[in-house]
């Protein structure tokens, strides 16, 4: 039987047919792009290092991570850097002289290099009565090396450890006027409340037996993704919660298998979103604040982030908060050097939901006391609320308000020194 088709039926089917594949690029165009992955920005080993074999221990390390990073990224996982970190240094350079112990530090120091890893030797004031001299010993430690990190603890059981304060303040100062460029005080900071196991330097330390891993991320990507176009701080929580979930939790998975297979044993994930010079967590902020970072609107985005942390059902080790490097995130940097965020302004964060003052440029003229008052002021806040902070500040030698740092690490950028006290 023949059908006839009306004219106008037969154009407009065909019009129709040829819009089919129009339309179907179309809706492959409008899917959304998968958020990027997080990278990995640590996996640090916590070994308990005894000097007698000091040498075997670190071997046997930078194995383990060698065979850890081959694992990450057989499942396309990025993985950065490669860290160490031991007990309190005083454990194990107790009995030396002062150039013995700088000595040692200087092998340990050769040994790093060497692996192209980076060791956190610890923190000074965590027990002894001898606190100020392990702050001073750490001081020129530092001073000497280029791939140690370490730390002084200025609070304990009873609150603020004042001479610790005291003591943190005489490193940074040292550190600033004596090191090139005063870089040297990237690698140092005061911790206050701060756990151990931390992936993340200088924070990290060991109190346990050793032979044991945590993961650091990389994941300011995941936040921007997460607040993309989030109508209110409410959605915006839970798209984060439900995003970095679903990442982190392939990394755990990983985290995981090694602990098995390696019998290095996995203490859990800093879920802190780390950012870095293309990855900023200043631009996610000011995505879901809608102004620019410092601004009013900053303090609830900073704490619908640490709230969405602390709702993610995988093992946490470290912060797992809110870091806000100053010198390490371009958004955060700009917004320094135009006076938009200031010191205060970073420590109301730290009370509600920050880590802390993290790469802060100071002028180089400022004084141990100034410096103790900052430091003084982030311990009472952690002991306050009962929470982790630190205080890695950077002032530069030579450097007044106004003139411009000259920072050389690749990972540091480079800022306005602002007033102490803004006019």
């Amino acid at each position: 039987m023949k059908i006839n088709l009306h004219p106008l039926l037969i154009r407009s089917g065909a019009v129709l047919l040829l819009a089919l594949p129009v339309l179907s690029r179309a809706r492959v165009q409008e899917k959304t792009p998968e958020p990027p992955k997080p990278k990995v920005r640590a996996i640090t080993a916590f070994i308990r290092l005894d000097r007698e074999r000091y040498q075997i221990e670190f071997s046997e390390a930078v194995q383990f991570l060698k065979i850890a990073r081959t694992t990450f990224e057989s499942r396309d996982q990025t993985v950065e850097t490669l860290r160490i970190a031991t007990q309190p240094f005083p454990e194990y350079s107790k009995g030396l002289s002062r150039e013995q112990a700088l000595q040692f530090f200087k092998n340990l120091d050769g040994l790093a290099q060497q692996e192209h890893l980076i060791i956190s030797i610890g923190p000074a004031y965590v027990s002894g009565t001898d606190g100020d001299a392990q702050a001073d010993l750490l001081g020129e430690i530092l001073q000497n090396s280029k791939a140690l990190f370490g730390t002084v603890y200025v609070t304990n059981d009873s609150g603020v450890n004042w001479p610790a304060v005291q003591a943190a303040a005489r490193v940074i100062k040292s550190l600033g006027d004596s090191t090139p460029n005063s870089e040297g005080n990237f690698r140092f900071a005061a911790l206050a409340s701060v756990p151990p196991n931390s992936p993340f330097f200088p924070a990290a330390y060991l109190t346990g037996a050793g032979h044991q891993f945590s993961v650091g991320l990389e994941s300011a990507s995941t936040v921007a993704s997460a607040f993309q176009n989030a109508p209110e701080p409410t959605t915006a929580r839970h798209r984060l919660i439900d995003l970095l979930f679903q990442q982190a939790s392939d990394v755990e998975s990983l985290a995981f298998r090694v602990d098995v297979e390696r019998g290095w044993a996995s203490l859990g994930l800093d879920l802190s979103p780390a950012p870095s010079k293309d990855d900023s967590v200043g631009a996610a902020i000011e995505s879901l604040s809608k102004q620019p970072f410092g601004s009013s609107g900053t303090l609830t985005a900073v704490a619908t982030i640490t709230s969405a942390l602390k709702e993610i059902g995988l093992r946490r080790t470290g912060y797992s908060g809110l870091m806000l490097p100053i010198l390490e995130d371009p958004i955060l940097a700009e917004r320094w050097n135009s006076g938009t965020v200031s010191l205060d302004a970073l420590m109301s964060y730290s009370a509600v939901c920050g880590t802390g003052l993290d790469t802060i440029p100071l002028p180089g003229d400022i004084s141990v006391d100034a410096l103790a008052r900052i430091i003084g002021d982030v311990a009472s806040l952690a002991v306050k609320w009962n929470k982790p902070l630190s205080a890695r500040l950077l002032p530069v030698a030579g450097k007044h308000p106004g003139d411009r740092t000259a920072f050389t690490d690749p990972t540091l950028l480079n800022t306005t020194i602002q007033p102490l006290t803004p006019h």
